[in-house]
């Protein structure tokens, strides 16, 4: 990490969904729950394709997926409420996500950019103990474009009042990626299965955000900041 990201950044951002809250599967599970209805069982490709994606995008896909445009509307509804109730039963964090926020809010203004609309991404991180830690939230709203869209993402790090290219995001998907390059922030991949491009875009990559190194290099930010 030292050798990867030998500067401090002046803020960092997260997404929310598969990066700080696991509730990536949610989204998987409610987007098959809700295709089931018309005995659709999707591809991998297809699961790859919508993650990280806007949900009334991902509602589009899945429109296409049975062939039936005219449904758009209804599924994305059904999806972003069958996810809402997932989501519900049981939000739950990634593996150290809680202790490398609280770590990174030494150092760091936060601020979290997703795709998922305000009052989930809030109700989450406050049912995790996460949201104090946060300065600022941005989601798709007032004019904002979602990602793979630079919008949030510039907005967050000028929320934060840092330049871009200051900033680091952390980022599970491709298309959030793709909106924190596009921003131009540097970015820190996690997660256990990158693909080619995420990898090639990514400055750093690590598995679970309670990667030792990356553990390693937040406590040296912080020690540095405090002293």
């Amino acid at each position: 990490m030292p050798e990867i990201f030998p500067w401090t950044p002046t803020a960092i951002v997260f997404d929310c969904d598969g990066t700080l809250m696991d509730s990536e599967r949610h989204w998987q599970m409610a987007r098959d729950r809700v295709l089931q209805q018309f005995d659709i069982v999707v591809s991998d490709d297809f699961a790859e394709l919508t993650k990280g994606v806007h949900y009334t995008e991902c509602g589009q896909l899945m429109a296409a997926e049975i062939q039936r445009p005219d449904l758009e509307a209804v599924l994305t509804a059904d999806l972003l409420d069958t996810f809402r109730s997932l989501v519900a039963q049981s939000p739950e964090t990634t593996p150290g996500a809680a202790e490398l926020v609280a770590r990174a809010a030494e150092f760091a203004p936060l601020a979290v950019a997703s795709n998922c609309p305000r009052d989930v991404v809030e109700d989450c991180l406050a049912a995790a103990g996460l949201l104090r830690h946060f300065s600022h939230v941005v989601v798709p709203e007032h004019n904002l474009r979602p990602k793979p869209h630079p919008d949030v993402y510039l907005t967050a790090a000028a929320a934060c009042q840092s330049e871009p290219s200051k900033c680091l995001a952390v980022e599970d998907s491709l298309c959030g990626i793709r909106s924190a390059v596009r921003a131009g922030l540097r970015v820190l991949g996690v997660g256990p299965l990158p693909d080619r491009e995420s990898l090639a875009m990514a400055d750093h990559w690590v598995l679970a955000l309670n990667d030792r190194p990356l553990t390693s290099w937040m406590a040296s930010r912080a020690l540095s900041r405090a002293s």
